[in-house]
Formats: C-alpha cells, structure tokens, sequence
C-alpha cells in the first residue's frame, strides 16, 4: 500500500516538472538564439512587450505586407541553428516538420511558377508578379517582444503562410492565433509532385464529413458558396460569434474519434505541455459542446472549408485555389479569448503583487 501511494505521488508531481523543464526550456532557447546576434541585428529583433506589433499579423505575402522583425534568410548559420531550437521547443515534430516544410514550399512555388513559364504555360507579365510577391525559404520574419524569461514576454514568427505567435507568462504559454498554409497544398507536377505539407487537416476533414448519414450531412453541409478564405482572417472585420452545422452530441462514437483525431492535428502541433492543456480543456469543457460545419465539395481537388466550433477553441479550414481548384489551404486556430495571451495576461497581472 505504501508502495502504491509513492507511484502516485511520483506520477502526480512528475507531469508539473516536466511541463515546468518545457517553459524554462524554451525562454532559455530563445535566449541562446538572441545571443547569437550582433547589435545591429538585436535592434531589428528586440522590441518591448507593449508595442502594437505585437498584436499584428497576416496571411499575405510579404510582397504585399512587410513584416517587422529580422529576415530568417539574412541570419548566420549559427543563428539558424539556434532559431531551429526555438521551433524544436515550441513545436512537436509534427509541428516543427510543418513549419520548416511550408517555408521550403515557397521555394518549391517559384520553382513551379518558373517552370510553367518555361514551358509557355504561363506568361512573362504574370511570372513577375508571382516574383514581386517575394514568397521565399528565407523570407520570414522573428521578433522578439520583451526579455524570454522575464514575464511577460513573447515572439512572432511570420511570412507566406505562416503566423506564428507566442505569449508566455514565464511559465504558461499561449498560441493563439496559430496560422498556417499551403499553396500548393498538393504538387502537382516536377520532382516534388505528390507532395502534402499539411495532409491531415485535408484528409481527416474529408473523412469526417463523408462517415455523416445523410441526415448528419444535411445539418453539417451549409448551402452556400465556399468562402474565398478564412473569415477570421485579419483583414476582416467578420467573426464567428455563432454556431454553425451539426452538434458533436449527434455524433456516434466513431464519428467522434475521428473529430478528436482532426482537432488533434491542429493542436499536436505545439509542444507536449501546451498542446496536452488544451486537449485537456476541450475534454472538460465537453466534446458534445462542438459544432462541425462544411461547405463546398466532398472530394478533394474541388474547394472545400470546414470550422470546428467549441466553446474553448475555433478550427476554420479554406482550401479554394487559384482557379476554385481546392488546391490552397488557409486554415487557423484560435483559443477563444486568449489570442496574443489575453487571458494568460489577465491571470498573470490579478496574480501579480504590482
């Protein structure tokens, strides 16, 4: 009996260590990354933790929409190295994979692009365009806000298709809002033809909708056209404050697992603290408590969009294409009420002593 009561107590405090080893290691990466720069490249990086900045983000190319912050491409190869521990400690392996594998799709779109005007397919006035866009393995942008370590502080990391943005308290983080994408979501032609950077969040969306009954779907399914990208984008003033589709409560069991399995996708994504606390939560708060919405095609390479609706958290998936195609993902996740930190800060400053 004694016995038993010491496992138990090892596996009550043992988690709590961990998920304390995990913040500290990642405040201490992101320290070892800014004591690779040189002063000039600390003043494009650093900035205070109340700057408006901070707030900003987008899902445009940065031909469009400069970032603040440092260019990834312009760093040396030893602070390359200590950015990717940054990524390693914030990510899981899938999310790291996902981060690194959508800034190698940029390359891979210029080479697509070029090729296409190669062969004719496509025209040098057009080509250009797609050029001054200025999509590229190298440029994205890291800005540090605040001293990692110190409370509050946090980071974004952001180009084409990727939003990344980091609240910490000093010893919790935030996520949210968490962006990512893909064009093209599937290569369709050269040596990389075939390849899926973010293939769950398609295949398992499409999993779902097709083991609906009829009935399921036609509560599910919205009769309208598929939207052009994600509402919640940041250069809409739209929001969905309402539910939308099916209840989860109408779900079998099967149909709910595999709707744990796509949630999962999103959410596994961040490190094993962060992404265990959320999955924690929508648990408690109930799985039954979720909406699931779709609209457009129930095959792939036609345009599609999905949200997943909870009373802790929003999943909005949009892959329309350039041509309706379906062959472009935009897709978003949001803790509700906690973007950049909100709640976290809140709690944090109650707790304070000043």
């Amino acid at each position: 009996m004694k016995t038993r009561s010491i496992y138990l107590l090892i596996a009550l405090i043992l988690p709590l260590s961990l998920f304390s080893q995990n913040s500290t290691r990642i405040h201490q990466a992101a320290n070892a990354f800014l004591a690779t720069l040189n002063q000039d490249e600390l003043k494009k990086v650093n900035y205070s933790f109340q700057d408006s900045l901070r707030k900003k983000w987008t899902n445009l190319p940065v031909g469009m929409v400069p970032r603040p912050g440092i260019q990834y491409g312009s760093l040396s190869d030893k602070s390359r190295l200590a950015f990717h521990r940054v990524l390693s400690a914030l990510l899981s392996s899938q999310g790291y994979l996902k981060t690194t594998s959508i800034m190698q799709l940029d390359d891979i779109l210029n080479t697509l692009y070029q090729e296409a005007y190669d062969k004719g397919e496509i025209k040098k006035e057009f080509l250009t365009q797609m050029q001054k866009l200025n999509w590229a393995h190298g440029n994205y942008y890291i800005s540090i806000f605040g001293t990692p370590g110190d409370a509050p502080w946090g980071m974004n990391f952001g180009g084409h298709h990727m939003a990344l943005s980091l609240t910490s308290d000093g010893k919790k983080i935030s996520m949210s809002p968490y962006f990512i994408g893909t064009d093209p979501s599937e290569v369709k032609s050269s040596k990389y033809a075939g390849l899926r950077v973010l293939s769950k969040e398609e295949d398992y969306g499409f999993m779902l909708i097709n083991m609906l009954s009829e009935g399921q779907k036609s509560k599910a399914i919205l009769q309208q056209a598929v939207p052009k990208d994600i509402i919640t984008n940041p250069n809409s003033q739209q929001r969905i404050d309402s539910y939308y589709g099916i209840a989860v409560k109408e779900f079998t069991d099967a149909q709910k697992a595999v709707l744990k399995m796509l949630i999962q996708e999103y959410v596994h994504n961040f490190e094993h603290e962060k992404s265990h606390q959320m999955m924690d939560k929508i648990a408690a708060t109930g799985m039954d408590k979720i909406h699931f919405a779709w609209v457009g095609s129930l095959e792939n390479n036609k345009s599609h969009y999905y949200i997943i609706n909870g009373p802790d958290f929003l999943i909005e998936y949009d892959n329309v294409g350039f041509q309706n195609d379906g062959n472009h993902i935009h897709a978003i996740l949001r803790e509700k009420g906690n973007d950049f930190g909100a709640d976290l800060l809140k709690m944090h400053y109650l707790e304070s002593k000043h």
